[in-house]
């Protein structure tokens, strides 16, 4: 008996891989098109783009007056529209206590000032362009003691307000937490250490 062997022409053979642009049948591994550039995740990309690091100081303060209505804060409104106290970058060989009372009279118009104690300082970073800034602001408890009514805010450095507040108002209208919490100290301050 014969038996024929099946008819193999209606299986499918296994398909050979096609042969690649380069002439080779191996995979490319690891090539790319000339001209493609590898995509970096958006971490990386920022990373890249700091290119230095730069500390930066600056100096103000909590200035206060008397009054027969209590104690008032000096605020001013800043670019941003937010109230927060006046300061301003230390220039080269001024001491920090120079450069707060300079930029409270620069911002604000204000002379007869006089420090009376320091708060503390305040650490952040930010970017500016390529660069990486690491900012301390070093804040004083200051005293207007004279000609308190003679304030005008300084436009050209960007200060769009200047006003005095009762001390919880000036407590509600600040912005930013870290100025909030030296608001606090030097209320505690003037308060319990007799200024």
């Amino acid at each position: 008996m014969n038996k024929s062997k099946p008819n193999q022409t209606n299986q499918q053979q296994p398909s050979k891989p096609q042969n690649s642009s380069n002439g080779s049948n191996q995979p490319r591994s690891g090539s790319r098109p000339r001209g493609h550039k590898p995509k970096l995740n958006k971490f990386r990309q920022i990373r890249q783009r700091i290119r230095k690091t730069v500390p930066e100081e600056t100096a103000g303060g909590v200035v206060f007056r008397r009054t027969e209505r209590g104690i008032e804060i000096l605020m001013i409104q800043d670019a941003k529209d937010r109230w927060t106290i006046p300061k301003g970058h230390v220039e080269p060989g001024e001491r920090i206590e120079e450069t707060a009372v300079r930029e409270i009279e620069e911002e604000t118009g204000l002379g007869d000032l006089r420090i009376l104690d320091r708060l503390g300082k305040i650490d952040f970073r930010y970017r500016k362009q390529d660069k990486l800034i690491l900012m301390t602001t070093h804040i004083f408890l200051i005293h207007a003691f004279k000609n308190t009514e003679d304030y005008v805010p300084e436009e050209n450095e960007g200060i769009k307000d200047v006003e005095w507040f009762p001390a919880n108002k000036a407590l509600d209208l600040i912005e930013y937490d870290d100025i909030g919490k030296l608001f606090l100290i030097a209320l505690k301050k003037i308060r319990h250490a007799g200024y």
